[in-house]
Formats: C-alpha cells, sequence, structure tokens
C-alpha cells in the first residue's frame, strides 16, 4: 500500500450513529483522516483529538490497535453518544479495506417459492455461490416452507437436539444447515425466514459479531416501523422486552460471498416445541412448559398483524433504504439444488454427521 490514495469507509452503529471515515494512506500509513457522522460528542475537539492519534498508524493496524490509540485519545469527561472508538476502529477497517456498503449494491428479492425444509437448505449454498461466482447479484430471499422442520446447526448433535420419535410422530423433518447456531423450531405459517446472499465486501473491516448486527439492522428498522422495540443482543438475537423475537447464523461460502440467515418467530406451539426439541425440555425444566412461551415473544402477538403483511413491511423497508428489483430462483440454480439435495443436505451422512 503506497502512494497517496483517498479512501471512504461508513459504519452504522447497532441501534447508534452512521460513522464516516475519509482518509488517504501514504507509504503504508495513514496519512490524513477526517471522521464524520450524525453523532453526538462533547467536546467537539474530541474528533480532532482522535484523528490526530491515528495519523501516521500503519494503515493495516488491525481493530485492537486502532481502538485502543482512540480511546487513549478521548479527553477525560469527554461524552460519545451515538459512537464509540471501536466503531471509528471498524470504520477505519472498512475503509482501507475498501469496504462497501448496501446502497453500493443493485439487490434483486426472491419471495419463495414454497420449498421442502432440504431443499431450503441447498438453495442457501446454491445463492450463496453464486453470487460469490459472480452469476448472480446480491439477494434477499424471503422463505417459504412447504412443511414442518427442525434445523439443526453444523455442529450439533442430532440425538442431543432432536427427539426423533415426536419430530417423526409429528411430522417435522430433521435438516442441518451449512452454518452454526442452534436448532430452529419451524411450522409452516409460523416463522419469518429470509436469507441474505452478499458479496464478501459488504462486511470487510467488522468482526464477525458486527457484521451479524450490520446486515440485520435493516430488520431493526422495520420492526421499530412496526411499533416494536427490538434491538441485537450478542451474537445474533434479535430481541424485544417481552422476549426474543428471532436468531441469525452466517457461513462465508464460495469465493467471496457470506450466507446470513435469519428466522423469526411469528406465532409459536411451546407445547409442541418441547416434545419435539430435546434442548428446549432442559432450558425449562426447572420451570414448567409454560415457560417456553415466555422465552419468545412472537410478532403476532406484538403487532396483531398477518405474516404476509409483516413480511410485506419488511421487504418494503429494504426497498426503501436499498432498493429491490422483483428476481426469481434460475432453471441451472434449481437444477444444482436438486443435485445438492441428492448428493448432500438429503443424506444420512449429512444430517447425522454429528450423531
Amino acid at each position: 500500500m503506497s502512494g497517496e490514495s483517498p479512501l471512504h469507509g461508513e459504519y452504522k452503529v447497532p441501534g447508534g450513529k452512521l460513522v464516516v471515515v475519509d482518509l488517504t494512506v501514504e507509504n503504508d500509513a495513514i496519512a490524513s483522516i477526517r471522521i464524520a457522522g450524525d453523532f453526538f460528542v462533547e467536546p467537539d475537539e474530541t474528533v480532532h483529538e482522535m484523528e490526530r492519534a491515528v495519523t501516521g498508524m500503519r494503515a493495516d493496524s488491525d481493530a485492537v490497535a486502532l481502538t485502543r490509540a482512540l480511546t487513549a485519545a478521548v479527553p477525560a469527561g469527554a461524552q460519545l453518544l451515538g459512537f464509540s472508538p471501536e466503531a471509528v476502529a471498524t470504520t477505519i477497517r472498512r475503509a482501507v479495506n475498501s469496504a462497501t456498503t448496501f446502497a453500493d449494491h443493485d439487490w434483486q428479492l426472491v419471495r419463495g417459492p414454497a420449498l421442502q425444509p432440504v431443499q431450503q437448505m441447498a438453495t442457501d449454498q446454491v445463492l450463496t455461490e453464486e453470487v460469490g461466482a459472480g452469476r448472480r447479484g446480491p439477494t434477499l430471499r424471503i422463505w417459504e416452507w412447504a412443511s414442518p422442520a427442525v434445523v439443526i446447526g453444523s455442529f450439533q448433535s442430532v440425538k442431543n437436539e432432536v427427539d426423533l420419535d415426536n419430530a417423526a410422530a409429528y411430522g417435522f423433518e430433521v435438516v442441518r444447515r451449512v452454518s452454526g447456531g442452534g436448532a430452529m423450531f419451524i411450522e409452516p405459517q409460523s416463522a419469518i425466514t429470509y436469507s441474505l446472499y452478499a458479496p464478501v465486501d459488504l462486511v470487510k473491516g467488522m468482526s464477525f459479531a458486527e457484521s451479524y448486527a450490520f446486515l440485520d439492522s435493516w430488520v431493526l428498522t422495520a420492526l421499530h416501523d412496526l411499533g416494536i422495540d427490538a434491538s441485537y443482543v450478542p451474537l445474533n438475537d434479535i430481541a424485544s422486552p417481552a422476549g426474543k423475537i428471532g436468531g441469525a447464523a452466517q457461513k462465508r461460502l464460495g469465493a467471496g460471498a457470506v450466507l446470513h440467515h435469519t428466522t423469526m418467530a411469528y406465532d409459536m406451539d411451546g407445547d409442541r416445541m418441547t416434545q419435539v426439541l430435546r434442548i428446549g425440555r432442559e432450558k425449562i425444566s426447572d420451570k414448567g412448559i409454560a415457560s417456553a412461551n415466555k422465552r419468545v415473544d412472537p410478532l403476532k402477538s406484538q403487532t396483531g398483524m398477518t405474516r404476509d403483511a409483516i413480511i410485506d413491511s419488511l421487504v418494503d423497508t429494504f426497498d426503501r433504504l436499498y432498493g429491490l428489483t422483483e428476481g426469481a430462483i434460475t432453471d441451472d440454480e434449481s437444477a444444482r439444488v436438486e443435485q445438492l439435495v441428492a448428493e448432500k443436505f438429503g443424506t444420512h451422512g449429512w444430517v447425522h454427521r454429528v450423531p
């Protein structure tokens, strides 16, 4: 990295304000920097002190080193509202790494069709790989479920998570996704699930934890517009004061693409969930089955809206913020999905790879 080069980075702090950094790099060091945004800070000189603290640092400094320098530069008693030294460090890293923003991309919307659970798993891999290969643009997919499912994380044990006899009795197919995290209990009209398939440039300069909140930030905006006091709870939960709403998982796949998918509870049968999921029994064993309904506060109870109306609102918010054009799963992608169902996701070896 040599020669003076103007670089620009942006980072919206989850639940906070936008931080913007413009900097130049010369001889592999930060030669000049301007920190801006819609945050609040007192006294004004704080921003200048932070700029001066990182000027001259190596442009490839990691977030820890940048945060340490920025924190030390904040005067005693200064007030930073809506941002932090950590947020500025992330923004610097995004500028240096030429990270993109949501608005830099032309997003496609794929809504449906209803797929079997095993097809959903394969579709996530296929569309992520297509984005990574440059054959598909960044995409928001709204899932429609054709049948009930238990979706376990990539590293979970089947026998530890699922009562297979009850799952079979109640018609729940057990499938394994490519991302980590916990089990998802899915009844088709009681869950709202979406995936983002995006170039990895969108999350450059961020830690995994930061990228989770960043990729779901538009959902918090949508929920707030519906009157829900939603917030992101690290690492991967969306919650409200009334309880958990949903959870996210993430995986890097293909050549330079990120898969981020989130499931939110629209409605919930807590009794049935505890019959099918073993982990649900353990979590509430000392409180009684009724407490399962208190752990999660579904969107239906918070809004009174239909599932489709909530999905419409989510899509409208994304479109308003970043733009969306209608898209669809192509014939070639569908063929690849069926191939992966047969060769991977529908096999005993994959589903039970952690017995």
